[in-house]
């Protein structure tokens, strides 16, 4: 059998990066919280890329409902563990990966040693997890380090970046004090402004932000692997200006459409709050 090599593995990289910038996504270390949806395809698309080191946790198993759109869901992985799935996928890839693994997920008590050593945070909770979610975003900005959440909207992705000393999540999301329901959906809808997924959702149905369900699609989780690690090569390597908040972009592959947005004062602004108010009605039938 072949002996691996790191700079054969990802010689095909180079041209998008330089030898020198490969070598420095080999000692970069990631943290990737939660592997289901959009982190399982995060965690191999820098992996791919080279990304030497990971911080990764998850604490629940693949079940049907997650072949739509997970990258490790399958017949064979059926009641795995999803970071046992993922860890055994990306060491095929790279065997040298420096690996931590969270196996019971992130919590209050470990969320330090998850960030630990870490050079970017790529969030992939899911996107009811709303205490932790915040928890890690403020330790990433007590700590400096950057932090990247792409979520999949229908069949795009909206992405927003919040840089060290830059706009935070709080003052961007402006979570506290709401109900579960309020803060997922100004979640959803600080995450992308435009909503331009709301345009062909053709089953109101399929979401139900009470008992925890929204519909979603493979495209929005492979487009939202992509362009969030697209932000992470360049943060990795400091290359170029780099799209922070109350900045976004919301690319809709259905509708052929890029929007960039902007809103100061992140959830408190104006637009927003119209925006709020809409998507409650549009969501209750009214």
């Amino acid at each position: 059998m072949q002996p691996f090599s790191y700079n054969e593995a990802f010689i095909r990289n180079i041209g998008w990066v330089t030898e020198e910038e490969q070598t420095i996504l080999h000692d970069k270390r990631v943290a990737v919280g939660g592997l289901g949806g959009v982190g399982g395809s995060h965690l191999i698309t820098l992996t791919r890329l080279g990304v030497g080191k990971f911080n990764i946790a998850d604490l629940d198993t693949f079940q049907l409902p997650n072949f739509n759109r997970q990258y490790g869901a399958a017949i064979s992985t059926l009641d795995q563990a999803k970071l046992n799935v993922m860890r055994r996928t990306v060491l095929d890839i790279n065997p040298e990966l420096g690996l931590r693994t969270f196996e019971h997920g992130i919590d209050l008590n470990n969320v330090d040693e998850f960030l630990d050593g870490v050079d970017l945070y790529m969030d992939s909770l899911d996107i009811f997890a709303v205490d932790i979610r915040r928890k890690v975003f403020q330790r990433c900005y007590d700590l400096g380090i950057p932090a990247i959440t792409a979520a999949p909207m229908g069949m795009g992705t909206a992405f927003l970046v919040f840089l060290p000393g830059k706009m935070s999540f709080e003052e961007y999301f402006c979570l506290e004090g709401l109900s579960l329901e309020d803060q997922i959906i100004r979640f959803i809808v600080g995450v992308s402004p435009s909503m331009q997924q709301r345009h062909y959702l053709v089953t109101k149905s399929g979401v139900n932000i009470l008992k925890q369900k929204v519909p979603s699609t493979c495209i929005g989780i492979e487009l939202a692997a992509g362009v969030a690690c697209a932000q992470a090569i360049k943060i990795l390597l400091g290359r170029g200006k780099v799209i922070h908040a109350p900045y976004g972009l919301h690319f809709d592959g259905y509708r052929n459409s890029l929007v960039k947005t902007w809103r100061p004062l992140g959830n408190r602004n104006p637009l927003q709050k119209y925006m709020f108010w809409r998507i409650k009605r549009l969501l209750r039938g009214a």
